[in-house]
């Protein structure tokens, strides 16, 4: 099930959660709200209490289970950080974070090398023509990225 849109913090956890399901995942969720309680504050003023929708700003932490380890912080400025194996992929755009999840536990998130300029990168392909692509640094290939070479 797609979702167009994910408009808040919530209705991504819920798309998380979908995905968890879908490849039998465990699933935790931390939930911050309120602006004392979120890790960045760009929506609101420094001081301010809530974003200037009236909302108190909510961030959750989503960790899932199995392989590769990942991680998803879910923030109120509709983006994302994942963490897949150690490895950071920043300003993932909210509604994408479905997608990417799929592509890494469906199969075909992948890792590529090259001789020039050398290193490896985990590349997560999205459906229509959005990829991410992270350096892995020397060292830092996980067992499961050493078995998504290609």
């Amino acid at each position: 099930m797609d979702h167009p849109h994910l408009p808040t913090t919530e209705s991504a956890v819920t798309a998380i959660r979908e995905v968890a399901r879908e490849f039998d995942l465990e699933m935790s969720v931390t939930d911050d709200i309120g602006a004392d309680r979120t890790s960045r504050r760009t929506s609101s003023g420094a001081f301010a209490v809530l974003d200037p929708d009236g909302s108190l700003p909510h961030e959750a932490f989503i960790e899932l289970g199995g392989r590769p380890a990942v991680t998803v912080q879910v923030f109120p400025e509709d983006d994302a950080k994942i963490t897949v194996d150690g490895l950071e992929f920043a300003d993932v755009p909210r509604d994408s974070v479905p997608a990417f999840l799929r592509s890494v536990h469906g199969g075909l998130a992948h890792v590529k090398g090259r001789f020039f300029p050398p290193g490896w990168w985990l590349v997560v392909p999205l459906p229509g023509d959005e990829t991410y692509k992270e350096l892995v640094l020397r060292g830092t290939l996980s067992p499961w990225m050493s078995g998504q070479v290609r």
